[in-house]
């Protein structure tokens, strides 16, 4: 496919034997920004040349539909990360295809996924950018640099041009499931907070916080124990968040995560950090608490349904009385028993976010051409487990799953609970590993996948769409009932 100007008309061609950029136009100083090789060809101009950042940036300058844009806090919205920068163009079929009406985040990765696969920020934008172009995605797009926890992850996306940034203080929330004390309390960071403890009681003590379905009178001890665990996480937004807006030169926007933690976020907690954040100006367009349990890597939900039913209805309700933000779905791939539901307690007022589904669709494609490749993928992710799945949320066990793969199903190995969660959170150990002849195994994961790239992309295509539908169809549905509000 490609995309046109009224000078300009591009597309990427992929192969077994490379990638390349096909720019053509009437006339040849339109091609001038770009890097490669140009010729005539009747009476217009071809140039070919390699997938390079140059290039990205030219076609960014050149297609404004190609140039990240921020979310937003209104229509529904899906991240989609790519951990090796082939999997956009299967994404944005699937938003063509199962997507309508929903916002789409095809350039999505952790400072901490960047980190482990030696990957730039620049890259993962510019990757976007010639997946977008390759299947001719017209529709926009954002581009999240996720759960930053540094002001130099900041800096990072700033310089990459990403719009949306995921601030992480979960680092700083603390375990109060023992009960708080008093040095607890005076260790809060009041100062850093403009606040002191009288006045955060003064405040919210005796205030009735409505969910809705119920209402729930705030106490001191509830109260102080947010102070307590959420206090310091509060500071550390703030201080990020002011660092993204005094130093973006450009428009951006924030989400707030502390999903990633071991306790469960209360909604007085919930409400306390919104206000808070409020108080001490700090504006998001998203917000993921931490959920009842349930949300683990790469499976369905495992929790109680009508819990987190209760749960995403309330913290939805806490959203709306803080303005209107989204709530946040991390860890969201493969969740197809909870997506209707999700949708249905926060009114389509939801964001979420995919990554690591799409590598195990890479896995798929490479179990049937090269299971040589696949295997030794295995013994690496298995041999790491231990180590990779301190940053995630898994319950797989490794005395569960094969040694080696002599005459596995390898279908049925990806599918397996155990064996996909260690595959999941191994890519870090095995895309970054060498192989006997000191070839990158991920050099030679993608040299499989452009040789497949059309495989790939419908495999894509197909299981992110089952991931979108449940989204568009309320999306859709909330865009007629508006418009019938409105006529």
């Amino acid at each position: 496919m490609t995309l046109s100007t009224d000078h300009l008309e591009a597309d990427v061609l992929r192969s077994a034997d490379g990638s390349t950029l096909q720019v053509r136009a009437a006339d040849p100083a339109h091609l001038a920004p770009f890097e490669g090789e140009a010729r005539a060809e009747g009476d217009r101009h071809l140039l070919i040349g390699p997938l390079s950042s140059a290039n990205a940036a030219a076609l960014r300058e050149a297609f404004e539909v190609l140039r990240p844009r921020p979310i937003g806090a209104t229509r529904t919205s899906v991240g989609t990360g790519d951990r090796l920068g082939l999997a956009t163009a299967g994404q944005a079929r699937a938003f063509r295809e199962q997507g309508a009406g929903l916002a789409p985040v095809l350039a999505q990765q952790s400072i901490r996924e960047m980190d482990r696969l030696g990957r730039e920020a620049l890259s993962v934008l510019d990757e976007a950018t010639f997946g977008c172009l390759e299947e001719g995605w017209d529709g926009g797009y954002g581009a999240d640099c996720d759960h930053i926890k540094t002001t130099e992850g900041i800096d990072r996306g700033l310089a990459a041009g990403f719009v949306t940034f995921t601030l992480d203080p979960g680092d700083h929330v603390v375990d109060v499931t023992g009960g708080i004390t008093e040095a607890q309390l005076a260790e809060v960071p009041w100062d850093a907070l403009g606040d002191d403890l009288d006045a955060l009681r003064a405040r919210y003590v005796g205030t009735v916080l409505d969910l809705g379905t119920r209402q729930i009178e705030i106490t001191r001890e509830a109260i102080d124990t947010a102070a307590v665990k959420y206090g310091a996480a509060v500071a550390e937004t703030v201080r990020l968040h002011r660092h993204l807006r005094s130093s973006a030169r450009h428009e951006v926007e924030a989400e707030i995560a502390v999903d990633e933690t071991a306790w469960l976020t209360t909604f007085v907690e919930h409400h306390y950090m919104a206000g808070e954040l409020a108080r001490l100006g700090v504006d998001w367009f998203s917000f993921a608490p931490r959920y009842v349990d349930g949300f683990e890597k790469g499976l369905d939900f495992l929790g109680d349904e009508d819990e987190l039913r209760e749960n995403l209805t309330a913290h939805h309700a806490i959203s709306r009385l803080h303005g209107g933000y989204k709530i946040s779905l991390h860890s969201g791939s493969d969740k197809f028993s909870i997506y209707p539901l999700a949708v249905e307690a926060t009114q389509g007022h939801v964001h979420l976010k995919t990554s690591g589904t799409s590598y195990l669709c890479a896995l798929e494609v490479l179990a049937r051409h090269d299971p040589e490749l696949l295997a030794l993928i295995w013994d690496i992710s298995r041999a790491a487990y231990a180590r990779s799945r301190a940053s995630y949320q898994v319950s797989a066990h490794e005395d569960r799953t094969p040694v080696t793969l002599d005459g596995v199903d390898l279908a049925a190995l990806i599918a397996a609970p155990d064996s996909r969660q260690i595959l999941h959170v191994g890519y870090g150990d095995s895309l970054t590993a060498t192989d006997a002849d000191g070839t990158l195994i991920g050099d030679r994961l993608r040299t499989v996948l452009e040789a497949h790239h059309a495989e790939y992309t419908e495999v894509l295509a197909a299981h992110i769409g089952r991931h979108l539908a449940p989204f568009a169809a309320a999306a859709q549905e909330r865009t007629v009932a508006e418009g019938i509000g409105v006529a």
